[in-house]
């Protein structure tokens, strides 16, 4: 099996994670997959795939890069079934190999099967290493391997519920999807961590994916969200559906990054609007944070929503700050933190005749290492900004994640270990604040007590047994 490295793109402050989409019962399934995975395209750029079930077997295509670059017609032909799923990609756990481009496909004596996953299993290395005590062969350093092994496993693969049964035995965020020769099953851990959603398309079709924005690029109608701890079984018999977990173990941890951060602003996310979320955060930013300045400008993307929410409350008129480029490389990893800027510089160009002798509020989602943020700041300065008063519509972020969301290392978070002041005199701005905890949840349509806030307060849903490294399996399967 190949294990040539493609390059990933420059890295962001936060990396997206996964996307999931599928489709039972239309005789146009793997190109309504393609629009499905190409809708969610912003939740990972790493590499993107589709898996087809036609006649008792499945076919696979997956590669390196976006959904655009992956796919072209012949291989959309190829693909050509009623039932598909698709599966876009940063790799939160496992380096991005091709050999871990989802979704992965398998034979084992239950027939074949493929899995989508997104999230992060926190005891992967201890399931795996106890497979490979017994002999199991591990071809990719994804975590998600470890549940095809364990499905195919004679402990699980003899109990009357064999998914069921692989399911109560890992921890941690996994949406999946699941693709055998006669059907689609669809997963939500018991905390609900990341999102998932069922649809119906002209009233027999159906279809799931990670966000709301897939079901509209197909005109499909939005049904319900598949529930914490569920398996949705798609079939020929239609739609059914089996708990694997005891209403004792669902215990809603919605990840409130997604709002903030992850999330398209069209989609509906944990049964909430985000762009209204987020617009809501900018308010309730206004009047925590108020700024004696002339003009509201957003950091795209993201902070767009905010920036409106912020501007309707304060009274400050917004405008544009920035222009952003489509067109920044992907075929090359920043090395260092000068190169980090110049991309920075190669996104975004601040519009001097919008800015110069302007006083700016300026409007982020949240702020992460810092150093992307700082360069932004820089760049207002040196266009003429009289002065830059930043206001992040979240609280600091000092805490790694540990259920898919690509944070960089602990002590490369700016707000580790230091104060707002000293945040300030890093970013090098005239003011700066962050959206309070409580205000940021204030806005979020459940109880606070339903969300996983873990990067903000250090407060896990699950307890994480030591230091979980994204990169563990990774080393592990190339020393030994």
């Amino acid at each position: 099996m190949s294990h040539s490295i493609h390059h990933s793109p420059p890295r962001r402050e936060a990396e997206d994670h996964c996307g999931l989409f599928g489709i039972f019962g239309h005789p146009e399934a793997v190109d309504l997959t393609y629009l499905g995975i190409y809708a969610q395209q912003h939740r990972g750029q790493e590499s993107a795939g589709i898996c087809s079930a036609r006649d008792g077997q499945l076919f696979r295509h997956a590669a390196m890069g976006l959904v655009t670059q992956v796919f072209d017609r012949r291989e959309l032909k190829a693909l050509a079934a009623p039932v598909a799923i698709g599966h876009v990609r940063y790799s939160t756990t496992g380096s991005g190999h091709d050999v871990n481009c989802q979704p992965l496909l398998v034979q084992y004596s239950g027939g074949q099967v493929a899995v989508a996953h997104n999230g992060n299993l926190i005891n992967a290395a201890e399931l795996r290493a106890a497979h490979e005590r017994r002999g199991a062969i591990f071809q990719t350093s994804s975590d998600t391997e470890v549940i095809l092994h364990m499905l195919a496993s004679p402990q699980h693969a003899a109990s009357p519920d064999p998914l069921a049964s692989v399911l109560r035995d890992l921890r941690g965020a996994f949406s999946l999807l699941f693709i055998f020769a006669d059907r689609i099953e669809a997963v939500r851990d018991p905390h609900g961590l990341r999102p998932l959603c069922l649809g119906r398309l002209n009233g027999s079709a159906w279809v799931v994916a990670s966000e709301t924005c897939a079901l509209d690029i197909i005109d499909a109608e939005y049904v319900r969200e598949v529930d914490p701890g569920e398996i949705v079984t798609l079939s020929a018999a239609g739609l059914s559906s089996r708990r694997f977990a005891e209403p004792a173990e669902v215990r809603p941890a919605h990840c409130i990054f997604e709002h903030v951060y992850f999330a398209n602003p069209s989609s509906d996310v944990f049964g909430q609007n985000v762009h209204t979320f987020r617009v809501a955060t900018g308010r309730r930013l206004a009047q925590e944070a108020p700024a004696d300045a002339d003009l509201v400008i957003p950091v795209p993307n993201c902070a767009r929503c905010a920036a409106i929410g912020y501007s309707e409350v304060s009274g400050i008129p917004i405008g544009r700050g920035f222009t952003t480029s489509h067109y920044v490389g992907r075929s090359f990893i920043m090395p260092n933190q000068r190169q980090r800027d110049l991309t920075v510089k190669m996104k975004l160009n601040v519009i001097r005749e919008a800015v110069r002798g302007k006083r700016l509020v300026v409007i982020e989602d949240s702020v992460v290492r810092g150093t992307t943020t700082r360069g932004k700041m820089g760049a207002l300065r040196k266009a003429g900004a009289r002065e830059v008063h930043l206001r992040v519509a979240s609280p600091p972020i000092r805490h790694p994640c540990f259920f898919g969301i690509d944070f960089p290392n602990q002590h490369e978070l700016v707000a580790l270990n230091r104060t707002v002041e000293q945040i300030r005199d890093f970013l090098e701005v005239d003011s700066l604040a962050y959206l309070s905890l409580e205000g940021l949840l204030s806005c979020a349509r459940h109880a606070a007590d339903h969300y996983c806030a873990a990067c903000f307060s250090g407060r896990y849903p699950v307890p994480v047994p030591g230091a979980v490294d994204k990169f563990g399996l990774e080393r592990f399967r190339l020393s030994t």
